[in-house]
């Protein structure tokens, strides 16, 4: 058997720990909601201050972090399931893959704070101010052979757990901690307000009159294996599909194209033909229903029952993802089709089959669903039963080309031109991703666009968003939540620089930022090869980018005294086949030692190209 058989689950949301967090309601019972007034938002002066907050007491010794904290408690539940039906598991080779949407954003808050009054930071501090802090905090004495962190906005979870589904395809683990997580923080709720992305009431999805979404915490965390005797999986994961809307960067195709090339890929890669229940996306915003209600339509007929669980625990960001599949594996596991919250009529534009209450039904197999800033969009197929799927052969997987930007200025004219976009439009886009998009541009000059058709793009970054952040932050702590800039929040979401330059170069394939340490250039490299190696992508292009900023030059000072930072990108472009040196997937990538970001990866890909690495 090839599935990804879930033997152990941790999870909390606004519902609870444990199971509570994600099991549906009893049959002939409504859906019951987490959402709530929040004080906390509410006193920093936001005008919707709704959110479902996770229990106070998680189980665990509370840290300087609520993220840290969140991961921490489903780790700990997943990891004493395992002691419990796997009882040698540590001594296996264990994956880590977790995704996130704000990873330290809480702390990073902190961070920035001290910078603006001058005070001092410590080591200690600005390590949580990372994207990659609660994940390395939370790994505890968990020593990962494999490790990864997802920086997917709203589907990292989703993507996180289909790469443990490659993982386990070509038996580079035995294991993989699989999941995602996301604390609540006045940055990302005052972003969302600004987008005017957030309910003045309460979500109500598919729904007339829908204005939007509330936030929520949570975290969720699987253990994936393949068939164990004796060990009796709770669910299967048999299916994963990632694409590219490559349309905008926060607003999504409306024609649902990227959500019904990723639900097709899913589907093929389970061999599935039937699905009984869809655990939708479902943000109660307009024209994100209509989209996916759309795409729904022109891949079913019927639409199976539709679950929008994000109304019961609010978006939960990094942790929307698997929280929302475990949900659905539960209805499966007790054969209940859950109720969807809300009263509202449903909307002729966004019209799917919605339950008023939770029903008994024979259910096999569900699909979730998952989109994001950036245009990613991704699929999982879990079943309750063993499917006949067989994984594609692993492929071999080269380097073609790479080409360098330095710390010169951006040539934002020239820019313009190659890319044939306006240049007020590159003016737009914050430092980061300007790099990242020149970076890409070279390449694209140097092969030919035709050399890039259908690639996806994977991006790696050491601190991420970092100084773009500090930006988004000081009119925050300025001016107050009302009075943040719209226009700049979608540009803290790291895997911007990879929606931009699909949306540029028209890259439909799959697209994300990866961010698990210092070295995530490298780190992006070796995920880009497992995508292509299975086949999700004949070709990706993969970038880091550092724009060495005040608050990233601040916090490679305190935190990695010594260590090589530089202004500037690389892109690379790799392929299925034997056109260059080959890419092993299983290569090592140290973030403790070495230079940072995007020079990680350039040493890499010199040293590839002289053949100085397997």
């Amino acid at each position: 058997m090839t599935d990804a058989c879930a033997v152990a689950i941790g999870a909390v949301s606004g519902l609870g720990l444990g199971e509570a967090a994600y099991a549906c309601a009893e049959v002939g019972e409504p859906a019951r909601t987490a959402l709530a007034h929040d004080e906390a938002l509410a006193s920093h002066g936001l005008l919707r201050p709704r959110c479902a907050r996770a229990p106070s007491d998680l189980g665990v010794t509370p840290s300087a972090d609520r993220a840290t904290d969140l991961l921490r408690a489903a780790l700990a539940r997943v990891c004493d399931r395992l002691d419990a039906v796997m009882p040698r598991w540590r001594e296996r080779r264990i994956g880590v893959c977790i995704g996130t949407s704000s990873g330290g954003m809480i702390a990073a808050e902190r961070f920035f704070a001290a910078r603006a009054r001058g005070e001092a930071v410590s080591r200690e501090e600005a390590l949580r101010a990372t994207y990659f802090g609660p994940f390395v905090d939370a790994l505890g004495d968990i020593a990962p052979h494999k490790r990864c962190q997802v920086l997917a906005a709203c589907a990292s979870s989703t993507i996180a757990i289909g790469l443990a589904l490659r993982w386990l395809d070509r038996q580079a683990c035995d294991l993989v901690l699989a999941g995602g997580y996301d604390g609540v923080s006045l940055f990302v709720a005052a972003g969302f307000e600004a987008l005017r992305a957030t309910s003045a009431s309460m979500p109500q999805p598919f729904r007339q009159g829908r204005d939007g979404m509330l936030l929520g915490e949570g975290a969720a965390v699987i253990a994936l294996t393949r068939e164990e005797d004796g060990i009796a999986p709770l669910f299967r994961v048999s299916g994963f599909g990632a694409s590219a809307d490559a349309v905008h960067i926060t607003a999504p195709d409306r024609t649902g194209a990227g959500l019904i090339r990723a639900v097709r890929a899913a589907l093929d890669d389970a061999g599935c033909e039937r699905i009984s229940l869809v655990s939708a996306h479902a943000t109660a915003t307009p024209f994100n229903d209509a989209a996916e209600a759309k795409a729904l339509g022109e891949l079913f007929d019927p639409v199976p029952v539709v679950h929008p669980f994000k109304a019961q625990i609010g978006h939960t960001l990094g942790a929307a993802g698997v929280l929302e599949l475990l949900a659905a594996t539960h209805a499966l596991e007790r054969g209940v089709a859950p109720a969807a919250y809300g009263d509202a009529p449903l909307d002729p534009e966004a019209s799917v089959p919605l339950l008023e209450r939770a029903e008994p039904r024979s259910l096999e197999t569900t699909l979730k669903l998952s989109a994001a800033f950036g245009g990613v969009t991704a699929a999982l197929v879990a079943q309750r039963h063993a499917s006949n799927r067989r994984p594609s052969e692993v492929r071999p997987v080269s380097l073609r080309a790479w080409a360098r930007i330095g710390d010169e200025p951006i040539d934002r004219a020239a820019l313009a031109e190659a890319l044939g976009m306006p240049r007020d439009k590159i003016a737009r886009i914050d430092d980061l991703g300007q790099l990242a998009l020149a970076a890409a541009a070279a390449l694209a000059r140097d092969v030919g666009r035709d050399a890039l058709h259908g690639a996806g793009v994977v991006a790696g970054y050491a601190l991420a968003t970092l100084d773009t952040n500090e930006l988004f932050n000081r009119r925050l702590l300025d001016k107050g939540p009302r009075w943040v800039d719209p226009r700049l929040f979608p540009a803290t979401t790291p895997n911007a620089g990879a929606g931009q330059i699909a949306i540029a170069l028209g890259l439909t394939g799959p697209n994300f930022a990866v961010c698990s340490g210092l070295a995530s250039g490298l780190e992006a490299l070796t995920v880009a090869a497992e995508l292509v190696a299975a086949g999700d992508a004949e070709r990706i292009l993969v970038v880091a980018a550092d724009d060495a900023g005040p608050a990233a030059r601040h916090w490679v000072e305190i935190a990695a005294p010594g260590r090589a930072q530089a202004r500037g990108a690389v892109a690379a472009l790799i392929e299925a086949g034997d056109s260059g040196p080959r890419i092993d997937p299983d290569m090592a990538v140290d973030h403790a030692h070495g230079p940072i970001g995007h020079l990680a990866l350039i040493d890499a890909l010199d040293a590839l190209r002289s053949g100085g690495l397997p």
